[in-house]
């Protein structure tokens, strides 16, 4: 859920100023997962660039106190979300801790790295949500080791109707600071693309799994 279309189209606006997020909807680029995308996004150069990801991190702390007050944790889902996510902790003077994908495979065998007491309130950081499996799975060790997670929030978001489902079905609420249909927008309304290339990415968000360029 976008909570501000302004800060919705600023931050699209950014990401697309500092090639976090790149659109080729001719010359396209090749997911991991083998998929052909006109769209790749890293949201990690923002941590380069000091003004933007001040902005990134205030907004992150303006809409979590909005939306849910001061929690007692803030988290990152690692490793993309670590450095955005200390410093939103950082500026609302909260403890932070972070959730690998699985537990480490040594010592003390952690998924969860920080202090996490029983029944803390948790709010949850991430960079980008594709699928959501990923940053659900985190959601899933903070429940289980007792915390009161009350949502997460990221900076971006595809919103393919799958992440949609799987937030829904695990009741996890999200929000983003902006999202691909804001994006699409505001990359037309600064030319950075055409009517016709808008119309490529539209088509593939549809079905991307089998979008053919």
């Amino acid at each position: 859920m976008i909570l501000n279309k302004e800060t919705a189209k600023k931050t699209a606006e950014l990401l697309l100023q500092i090639k976090a997020i790149k659109l080729e909807p001719q010359e396209p680029f090749t997911w991991a997962s083998g998929w052909k995308s006109p769209i790749y996004c890293d949201n990690r150069i923002i941590l380069s660039y000091p003004i933007i990801r001040n902005y990134v991190r205030e907004n992150f702390a303006k809409q979590i106190e909005e939306k849910y007050g001061k929690p007692d944790v803030i988290a990152a889902v690692a490793t993309g979300a670590i450095g955005i996510g200390m410093l939103v902790a950082e500026y609302l003077s909260l403890p932070f801790a972070y959730v690998r994908p699985v537990p480490k495979g040594h010592g003390r065998q952690n998924q969860i790295e920080g202090n996490l007491e029983e029944g803390q309130t948790v709010v949850v950081i991430e960079d980008l949500i594709s699928t959501g499996n990923s940053s659900l799975n985190a959601v899933k060790a903070l429940k289980e080791a007792g915390a009161n997670v009350k949502g997460m929030f990221a900076i971006f978001t595809y919103g393919f109707d799958t992440s949609v489902k799987n937030f829904e079905k695990l009741e996890v609420e999200l929000h983003t600071l902006s999202d691909y249909e804001n994006l699409i927008e505001t990359a037309q309304n600064t030319n950075y693309i055409n009517t016709e290339e808008a119309g490529i990415l539209r088509k593939w968000r549809e079905d991307p799994a089998n979008w053919k360029p």
